[in-house]
Parts: structure tokens; C-alpha cells; sequence
């Protein structure tokens, strides 16, 4: 993951010079769409077992994966207002029971992330067609937590368990944010940018004698293109 960052800023770095002859963008309507790679934090999950009467605490965690989405807002030339659809999914890399520290063998389980977003980011103009800014912004996530299986070897023999039923909830999100606009005319700019973004706790209760409580929380690296009109 330190690789593909370096290399994304490097590249960022060398296209810079390039477009330092473009005129800034103009105030004005606006969409946007963007690529990039959510990095999410690990994540506390708690488990009930109200048939046994039992609560399981695990610590997961989840591979790098991608970060896709796009915008539709207004520029007012100091402050731009917009709504975002953005989607995140990663793969579960490891489970540990915090009880015991036991690690299951070979997790197999995703999560995905569907947000909506209305988003304020605040631009600081000067004399180039480099603009940096920051903000950020406020809305719900829809969650997708696949069946996930690990397989226990604790009793002595290997067994493939379900660990969290799938089952899908929306809750609140949040983010926050900077970057830089680099603008290659007037009506077209690249945007280079870092997210943080992060949800309430997610309720799963498909199985609803073991109900699967958990949040996300991700650092996001993306680049993209926006157009004015």
C-alpha cells in the first residue's frame, strides 16, 4: 500500500508543471466522477448469542480495496456545495477472538460500502490553476456484510464455521477531507484528494438469535476529473 501511495504522489508531482499554463476554472455547476483506494482501519466486531448467552468480541481485519464514485454540485467560487454517491469494498484478511487471542484460519468474508453524501468543501484560490481545499460532509451508508466463514482448529479437529450471517444496514456517515483542483482549462480539472471517512455502528440481524454489530472506518486516496458547465 506505501508503494502505490509513493507512486501516486509522485505521479501527482510530475503532472504538476504541466498544467501550470491552464487558466483556473470558473464558478459554476459541476460533476465529477473518481478512482481511487480505500485503506480501512480494523474494526471491533461483537457478536450475541442469545440462544447460549454468550457475546463474542473479534478484532478484523480488511484488505486495501477500491474506492469508486461521483459528484454533482455548484461551485460558488469560494465554497462548493454537492451530493456524492461512492462505493467501498474490501476483503476480510484476518479474525482474532480478543478473548483468547485465536486467530481464525483462512477468513472468507467482505464487507461493501454504498454512501450517499451531501459534502461542503472549502477552496483557497490564488493566481495558479493549482487550488487546494478541504471540508467535508455528512450522510448514510449502506452496508453489505457478506456470510463469513473461519475455520476454528481450538477443539482439536478443523471446523468450518459461520461466523457472521449476511445481511445488509444503513446508518450514518461521515467525512472529512483535502486536496487540490489542478485545472487544465477552464472547464476541466483533475482532482487529487484524501477522505476519512467513517459510519455509526452497523446493526446485522438477518439470524436474529445472533445479531453482528460493527463500524467502518477507512482513510481514501482517489483522483479524479471534474467538469464545469
Amino acid at each position: 500500500m506505501k508503494q502505490q501511495l509513493l507512486a501516486f504522489t509522485t505521479l501527482a508531482i510530475m503532472a504538476t508543471p504541466a498544467f501550470c499554463l491552464a487558466a483556473p476554472p470558473h464558478p459554476g455547476p459541476y460533476v465529477s466522477g473518481f478512482l481511487g483506494v480505500s485503506t480501512p482501519r480494523d474494526t471491533d466486531v461483537t457478536t450475541d448469542d442469545y440462544a447460549n448467552a454468550q457475546t463474542f468480541n473479534d478484532r478484523v481485519a480488511l484488505d486495501p480495496g477500491i474506492y469508486v464514485g461521483g459528484t454533482a454540485g455548484y461551485d460558488f467560487g469560494i465554497v462548493r456545495l454537492e451530493g456524492e454517491l461512492s462505493y467501498r469494498y474490501s476483503e476480510m484478511k484476518s479474525i482474532t477472538d480478543q478473548a483468547d487471542g485465536y486467530q481464525f484460519q483462512s477468513p472468507d468474508g467482505n464487507l461493501g460500502v454504498l454512501a450517499v453524501m451531501g459534502n461542503a468543501f472549502f477552496d483557497f484560490h490564488n493566481r495558479s490553476p493549482i487550488t487546494p481545499y478541504w471540508g467535508g460532509g455528512i450522510g448514510f451508508a449502506t452496508m453489505h456484510l457478506s456470510d463469513t466463514y473461519g475455520i476454528d482448529t481450538r477443539s482439536g479437529t478443523a471446523q468450518d464455521l459461520l461466523l457472521y450471517p449476511a445481511d445488509d444496514a444503513t446508518v450514518f456517515a461521515y467525512q472529512a477531507g483535502a486536496g487540490m483542483e489542478v485545472a487544465l482549462n477552464r472547464r476541466i480539472s483533475l482532482d487529487i484528494g484524501y477522505r476519512y471517512f467513517g459510519t455509526a455502528t452497523a446493526r446485522f440481524d438477518s439470524d436474529r438469535s445472533t445479531p453482528t454489530e460493527l463500524k467502518f472506518e477507512s482513510h481514501n486516496a482517489l483522483v479524479g476529473l471534474r467538469v464545469k458547465f
